[in-house]
């Protein structure tokens, strides 16, 4: 009896033992889609940031999309991007795709300032927080405007002339109409001229908007005056790429650099023809840190902190906060010390076309 009992006990121990292997194996099966899981969810905390760009056209907005990138990828985000190539329809498809992509935070340069207010109010619905970044969108109450003072951009490209040219005939190339800046741009310089034209030193001869601020439309209203044999004494475009449209007329009758012209931006070929003689001046903006104090916008509102920011700008509807940054104006005589000194653009590229000691 005692050995068979304890052959009883051997084989009821043996399966008990089966029964437990079998077991933890299966709660070790059962585990591992949860761990997997657990890490997936852990993954999706990052922050996921959306940038959706109304153009590429201009040297400019590479610039800052590339460094927008570097910077929110530096603070640890994952970054989408998206082109509208100058379509308001494409825009707002791209950015359903990036709400699809769980974004926590819109970066929205609109194509249109009052067009893209449906875009803010499709993300905000979503509860993604939207940054309007160097374009206002109007009547749309974004989360955070940061730009440039465009009012003072105009005003600097005003003085840059009227310093060299007090009196005589202006013509205007604004940007787009459908870019808030162009506005802004327009009352800066309208400020610094309204004196000179009250008093008959300046005679505003024609202006104009180029649409999608294409510099082809600068071009062909800078041709269209002189074939009718209108003296232009100055220029003011609305950006560098503008001002290469009209410098381009000019040359074909002999008077790029005789008759003066100012942007803004500080693109390389507006640079380039500044040290050429070409161009008197643009205005620099430093892409770098505005993009930075973006990303670490970006970061707050998707942290749910608080910005800080004490100055508002009025969207037509409501009062956005503003993050305001300066602008610089740059001639050949302090452009080395600015755009360069920055390393917005390498020395040798700004003067490929031009020994830098001529």
């Amino acid at each position: 009896m005692g050995e068979n009992f304890k052959k009883v006990l051997l084989i009821v121990l043996f399966c008990i033992f089966i029964l437990l292997t079998v077991f933890t194996v299966s709660l070790i099966s059962k585990a591992r889609p949860r761990l997997n899981k657990s890490l997936a969810e852990e993954t999706n905390m990052k922050i996921r940031v959306g940038i959706s760009l109304g153009t590429l056209k201009e040297e400019r907005w590479l610039k800052d999309r590339d460094i927008l990138m570097a910077k929110l990828k530096e603070l640890g985000a994952d970054v989408f991007v998206q082109n509208a190539n100058n379509d308001d329809n494409d825009q707002l498809k791209q950015v359903k795709y990036l709400l699809d992509q769980n974004i926590d935070v819109l970066i929205l340069v609109p194509n249109d300032l009052e067009k893209a207010a449906a875009v803010v109010q499709m993300a905000q619905k979503s509860g993604v927080k939207v940054i309007s970044y160097d374009r206002l969108v109007t009547r749309s109450n974004a989360d955070l405007y940061i730009s440039f003072d465009s009012k003072e951009v105009g005003r600097l490209m005003a003085k840059l002339l009227i310093e060299k040219i007090p009196q005589g005939n202006y013509l205007i190339i604004n940007g787009a109409k459908t870019d808030h800046n162009s506005k802004l741009i327009k009352d800066g310089y309208d400020q610094v001229l309204e004196e000179k034209i009250i008093n008959n030193d300046i005679n505003i001869i024609a202006e104009e908007w180029a649409p999608d601020w294409m510099s082809e439309y600068a071009f062909e209203i800078t041709d269209e005056l002189l074939q009718r044999g209108e003296k232009i004494d100055a220029i003011i475009c609305g950006n560098d790429s503008l001002a290469g449209g009209a410098i381009e007329a000019l040359a074909e009758y002999r008077l790029a650099g005789k008759t003066l012209v100012v942007g803004q931006d500080a693109d390389l070929a507006g640079c380039q023809r500044i040290v050429e003689g070409t161009q008197l001046g643009t205005v620099y903006k430093p892409i770098d840190f505005l993009a930075e104090k973006t990303a670490q916008m970006a970061i707050k509102l998707a942290k749910g902190e608080e910005l800080l920011i004490d100055r508002t700008i009025f969207d037509g509807k409501y009062d956005v906060p503003y993050y305001l940054l300066k602008p610089i104006p740059v001639d050949k005589y302090n452009l080395d010390c600015t755009v360069l000194k920055d390393g917005f653009h390498l020395t040798q590229d700004v003067y490929r076309y031009l020994p830098k000691n001529q």
